[in-house]
């Protein structure tokens, strides 16, 4: 077998080169269409990421939410009573609470107003699992005092280079003048452009309408050895139906689920993944159909010689397959370069893992393949009698 495709002419390819424009036309229509769904997908991936980060940074063996709250940057409070009821479960060694709010601040370095993410909670308990957050978490004690994540979007350089060097930066939140003490790293979100963590009394002052005895969310820390899944089945049981536990786990996946499900940004970019799939179908259609009809008294001819339409449905599916593959080519590169300059003016972070680039180019063989089946339908019912 291998030495018969070894000595297989490539027709495909020859007819493909015999007519170079329309050979860069239908690559250039291959790289956009990928362009398009790389894009979409980057987009779609940094929209789960960000919008869960801080989610998959709770340090907690259990979480507990108001059952109105509809992901974790948009919650809706409950009773920190409910926190106390929850160390009545066997297992249960701590629970705390986290504060979540958002406001605008003035950017130190050039004064303008860009919207935060405020977290809120004892410094004596670290809510999160950020190394950098939890070891200065002695400065957010100081009233008025916030660390600032560096990874926000906007123009920050000369605010994380002094921090770096030792210096204190103010600024003001709502006529109040706050202290940045330290930064960490997370990264910014669709919905706010980055974020700030201090402790559960400075988010009070920052949010003097909100009370101290509602809270955002809670964390509940498990004794060794307990099973989360069963306790989580105790809190739902045992505290009234304003609040639901989930294990950590769950909560996390919960996030993601609401995402893809229940937001409009994510249907919008599965829908531009697919109109990229679809765009890029009708381009290799139309250059493979246009090609089939030009060469269609050669077909005939072949057909007459006793060749099958197996044998000519192959040549087709080799251009496609042909087009599939170079088209690819220089989309990776294109797209990591607008991955590049995308996450540098949106600190989002989009990134091109090889597991994308290979489903690209699974969806790319897909898309041409399709093509070339329709484009294919006039050449089987073809009649070497009709063409001459």
């Amino acid at each position: 077998m291998f030495k018969s495709l070894k000595n297989r002419t490539p027709l495909g390819w020859l007819q493909l080169k015999h007519d170079k424009f329309r050979l860069f036309t239908a690559l250039s229509g291959i790289a956009f269409a990928d362009i398009l769904i790389f894009m979409q997908l980057g987009f779609m991936n940094a929209l789960y990421t960000t919008n869960t980060q801080y989610a998959r940074k709770i340090k907690g063996d259990v979480v507990l939410t108001s059952t109105q709250a509809t992901n974790f940057t948009r919650p809706y409070t409950f009773p920190r009573r409910r926190l106390y009821q929850a160390m009545d479960i066997p297992g249960v060694e701590s629970a705390e609470p986290i504060y979540v709010g958002s406001l605008s601040w003035r950017n130190p370095q050039n004064r303008e107003k860009t919207s935060m993410t405020v977290f809120g909670f004892n410094p004596d308990k670290p809510a999160f699992d950020l190394p950098e957050v939890n070891s200065q978490l002695d400065k957010v004690k100081i009233p008025d005092t916030v660390l600032f994540d560096k990874a926000s979007r906007g123009e920050y350089e000369e605010v994380i280079e002094r921090i770096e060097q030792g210096e204190t930066m103010t600024t003001e939140i709502d006529r109040t003048t706050i202290t940045i003490g330290g930064l960490f790293e997370v990264g910014a979100s669709f919905q706010d452009d980055g974020a700030l963590i201090t402790s559960d009394q400075n988010f009070m002052r920052l949010f003097p309408r909100k009370q101290p005895g509602m809270v955002s969310i809670g964390v509940i820390d498990l004794q060794e050895g307990t099973d989360a899944e069963q306790v989580r089945t105790y809190l739902n049981n045992y505290l009234p139906d304003d609040v639901k536990a989930y294990t950590y786990e769950e909560y996390v996946e919960g996030e993601v689920t609401y995402i893809q499900s229940s937001t409009a940004i994510g249907f919008v970019f599965t829908l531009g993944t697919m109109m990229g799939f679809i765009v890029g179908i009708v381009i290799v259609y139309q250059v493979l159909s246009t090609d089939v009809n030009d060469h269609m008294a050669e077909y005939a001819t072949f057909k007459a010689m006793g060749y099958r339409n197996s044998y000519l449905l192959g040549v087709v599916f080799e251009e496609a397959l042909i087009l599939s593959i170079i088209g690819f080519v220089p989309s990776v590169a294109l797209a990591a370069g607008l991955y590049q300059l995308t996450a540098a003016a949106t600190a989002l972070p989009i990134f091109l893992p090889a597991s994308r680039a290979v489903t690209v180019l699974i969806l790319t063989i897909v898309m041409c393949g399709i093509s070339g089946a329709v484009a294919t339908r006039k050449l089987q019912s073809a009649d070497p009698a009709d063409i001459f």
